[in-house]
């Protein structure tokens, strides 16, 4: 794991890996706080890392290099792993296939109504020199898999992660993703993911002008990705004001992959919204979309 001044939640962190009696690399980026001691106490491999041009994927990467146990699990100091799944996690580290395993991240939001999200990241994979993470912000390690003969599957291990209560300093934080993105996307531009996740970026932080223009971009540069068709369709749809174009790039999504059942479904209320005139936002709310 990565770390810098987590000693308000790195206990409760360590408290719910303990169980798994595991190997602890944690990675500490700057802290001037108890973090590292904290880490210490719990007999962790404390390393520190030069962040001072930051890249997340490096920081990961250095921690993997330091780990000596056939299998990893990577997890944050905001989220704990459920009780429930110590004995998954156990029985994932007893095999012996080379699979990456997807975890269920529910995310809770702090405030009225606790609302609660649930996304799928690849969080335990094997020790293998050829897994590594890539990009500076959001890294991944999901395209490294499959590239070394690995395959992704998905389980029942849950975490909680919780967000940040101070949403001014999310959104700062998230704006400095963002700027570290466009520096990426600049310097990658034949890098499809990198501006799939930065459209994703500019709807988070209410950028709506730059989402759909980059999404429009992504569908000039790769007019044969379906997934980029049905971006744009998400787009135009809710922000665009314009369903007729919403229509067609939902069914160009779907002629380029057939069994995409959102692009079908989110064809539907294209269709609907173009008879009636009625507006997409009063028959459903918009998707996660990517």
């Amino acid at each position: 794991m990565i770390v810098k001044n987590e000693e308000r939640y790195l206990r409760r962190y360590l408290d719910s890996v303990r169980p798994l009696r595991a190997e602890l690399i944690v990675v500490d980026t700057g802290s001037t706080d108890a973090t590292p001691a904290i880490a210490a106490s719990y007999g962790a491999d404390v390393a520190t890392f030069d962040f001072s041009r930051p890249d997340f994927a490096a920081a990961r990467n250095y921690s993997l290099g330091r780990a000596s146990a056939r299998w990893i699990m990577v997890i944050d100091a905001d989220e704990t792993l459920r009780s429930s799944s110590v004995s998954l996690v156990q029985a994932i580290a007893a095999c012996s296939e080379n699979v990456a395993c997807c975890v269920r991240r529910h995310n809770h939001s702090p405030g009225v109504g606790c609302n609660t999200s649930v996304d799928n990241y690849i969080r335990i994979f094997p020790n293998r020199p050829e897994y590594r993470f890539k990009y500076r912000v959001h890294e991944s390690v999901d395209a490294s898999i499959p590239a070394g003969g690995g395959v992704i599957i998905r389980t029942d291990v849950c975490t909680d992660h919780d967000f940040a209560s101070d949403l001014e300093a999310r959104r700062r934080k998230n704006l400095w993703y963002l700027g570290i993105m466009e520096e990426e996307v600049k310097a990658d531009p034949a890098d499809l993911s990198r501006h799939m996740m930065l459209v994703v970026a500019y709807h988070d932080l209410g950028m709506f002008d730059r989402e759909v223009a980059l999404a429009e971009r992504i569908v000039r540069t790769w007019p044969m990705n379906p997934e980029a068709h049905f971006n744009v369709g998400i787009n135009y749809l809710f922000y665009g004001q314009n369903p007729v174009r919403a229509r067609s790039e939902f069914r160009e999504s779907l002629r380029l992959q057939p069994d995409n059942p959102m692009a079908a479904g989110w064809l539907q209320v294209a269709e609907v919204s173009v008879l009636t005139g009625i507006n997409p936002g009063i028959l459903c709310s918009k998707p996660n979309t990517l």
